[in-house]
């Protein structure tokens, strides 16, 4: 869910917003309390600071772990001194300067990305065991403009062969294409023990029902370090490591009805690896490059800043990065 922030009006919209979603999700009363005073922060901040931005709001239940996200999102003078601006009582707007360290205080999880002249993000995750051991992730993923659900989905999974991640873009927009994602997610979740190929060819099959859909599989491969790939239509996919940016290559085609080759690319890797997929509704003339210091940072801030600046804003758009943590 993306939630504009352009007056003070959108404030109380976005606290009943995210305390809703809390709830829903199981969270109890304390940490719906959490929540609400940090997106009132957050929202306050892009006013302050910014005169408006946005704050993602990414729910998801399952694994790794139950967890609600809430992203900030701004395109203002950036923060010159990170380090001071987190000192509560440090303010460059006249306010008691509470903001940034209350709202790391009250998440389980805080990361945040600000250089001068490109804005910042600010990163709040919430609920239990949002750390997971083996890898770090972060993902958007949001419909069409004027479309109620997301064609594009996306998923984790551990298992034996390696933490896997997948992205999917149903074919179009609105309800079929959400039908289209949905059922490459429960492919990609029963086939959790399946090497990369055999995983899309399940893919692929559960698909045929569907109007089909442009799907990517990237699994870590520790023991060879190794990020093996598998892509059948329009997924942007790359794999950051060491300082380099490599782009991996999917084959044409449409999984659930015509994916003539289903083959597996490798990508040797030497520093942790980061694995960045998203749909044709992001430009993939994205560069991290551009942003300094933003490789190093939390995967949600490095999705969620591919999405503001990249998105096309005519299809459903989603990006999902994950980054081995040992």
């Amino acid at each position: 869910m993306l939630a504009l922030v352009e007056d003070r009006s959108q404030v109380a919209e976005l606290r009943r917003a995210v305390v809703e979603l809390a709830q829903r999700g199981g969270f109890d009363e304390p940490s719906a309390a959490r929540v609400a005073l940090v997106a009132t922060e957050m929202a306050t901040n892009l006013l302050k600071h910014a005169g408006r931005g946005q704050v993602l709001i990414e729910g998801r239940v399952g694994a790794p772990a139950r967890r609600l996200d809430l992203i900030a999102l701004d395109q203002g003078p950036g923060i010159a001194d990170l380090r001071r601006a987190l000192e509560d009582g440090t303010s460059t707007a006249g306010s008691p300067g509470t903001g940034l360290g209350a709202i790391r205080r009250q998440a389980d999880e805080f990361a945040i990305w600000s250089r001068p002249g490109q804005g910042t993000a600010v990163l709040a995750r919430f609920g239990p065991g949002t750390k997971h051991a083996r890898v770090d992730l972060g993902a958007v993923a949001e419909p069409l403009p004027g479309e109620i659900v997301c064609g594009d989905s996306w998923c984790f999974s551990d298992a034996e062969v390696g933490p896997s991640l997948l992205m999917v873009d149903g074919s179009g927009h609105g309800a079929a294409a959400a039908l289209a994602a949905d059922a490459a997610v429960q492919a990609f979740q029963e086939g959790a023990d399946l090497e990369p190929v055999r995983r899309m060819e399940r893919i692929h099959r559960a698909l045929a029902p569907t109007r089909g859909a442009a799907v990517a599989i990237a699994t870590v491969d520790r023991s060879q370090r190794l990020v093996r790939f598998v892509g059948v239509g329009n997924i942007g996919a790359a794999l950051s490591s060491g300082g380099t940016v490599k782009r991996m290559v999917s084959h044409n085609g449409t999984a659930g009805h015509v994916a003539p080759r289903i083959r597996e690319f490798t990508y040797p890797f030497e520093a942790l690896p980061t694995v960045i997929l998203h749909s044709d509704g992001i430009s993939a003339r994205w560069d991290l490059a551009s942003y300094p210091g933003l490789v190093e940072s939390h995967p949600a801030l490095i999705a969620a800043l591919v999405f503001r600046d990249h998105r096309r804003g005519k299809d459903d758009a989603s990006v999902a990065a994950m980054r081995l943590l040992s």
